[in-house]
């Protein structure tokens, strides 16, 4: 094995509990409740794009809302929260070990690429990879493979000699049609989700043996 790939949103760095507590306190400030369980539905799922906020809350409340007011609302709470958020426990030791092993290392999101770029800015991350590939990149995001396959051509190195972590079931799908291995790391909100057609899947990054897993993908590889 010679690269590692990673998602960003909830695996590098957790945007996606912050979003949910967001439109969550916009929910309460109406009265209403956005259960946990319809969100991480949507979450990084094929309903995704179908499904609007604040047509739920209208729903739920039984009557029109004022839209512009309340995305404003939900952008303050949301920044609020996500300024705080550090990386997940576990990427920065894995990127250092990997980084000290030799391996490449690409980030692959079906986020814009100011969004992706921003955070591993912020986060004093961004020299580690040798490429980042965004929805900027591709014609399709996950759960087609062009991201990943993008990344593997980027780095120079086969499909088969990456690994890729996630934390969704759409990344996980991804990295699937693009026959990479792949390693879940579910985090608050995608851990109610199947990640089960991961190769792997962890609680947690933290203690990661990189050398023992390289090992268990390359016999996979076999």
């Amino acid at each position: 094995m010679r690269a590692l790939i990673f998602d960003l949103d909830g695996l590098i760095v957790d945007t996606e509990t912050p979003d949910y507590e967001a439109w969550q306190q916009v929910y309460h400030d109406h009265g209403q409740d956005l259960p946990l369980e319809k969100w991480a539905s949507i979450v990084g799922g094929t309903g995704a794009s179908d499904f609007d906020p604040c047509d739920y809350l209208e729903e739920q409340a039984g009557g029109p809302v004022d839209r512009e007011a309340i995305w404003i609302r939900r952008r303050k709470y949301y920044v609020e929260r996500l300024d705080s958020q550090d990386c997940l426990p576990g990427v920065c030791d894995l990127i250092a070990n990997a980084e000290l092993m030799g391996l490449k290392m690409a980030v692959a999101s079906s986020s814009p690429e100011n969004w992706v770029v921003g955070h591993l800015r912020r986060l004093a991350i961004l020299e580690k990879f040798a490429c980042i590939c965004t929805a900027d990149d591709v014609e399709k995001t996950k759960p087609d493979p062009a991201l990943f396959l993008a990344a593997a051509h980027d780095l120079d190195v086969s499909n088969t000699e990456a690994i890729v972590f996630e934390d969704s079931p759409n990344g996980v799908l991804a990295a699937n049609r693009a026959g990479m291995y792949v390693v879940a790391v579910p985090n608050a909100v995608t851990r109610q989700l199947d990640l089960s057609h991961a190769n792997e899947v962890m609680e947690s990054l933290v203690g990661l043996d990189l050398d023992a897993l390289m090992a268990r993908a390359a016999q996979n590889e076999n």
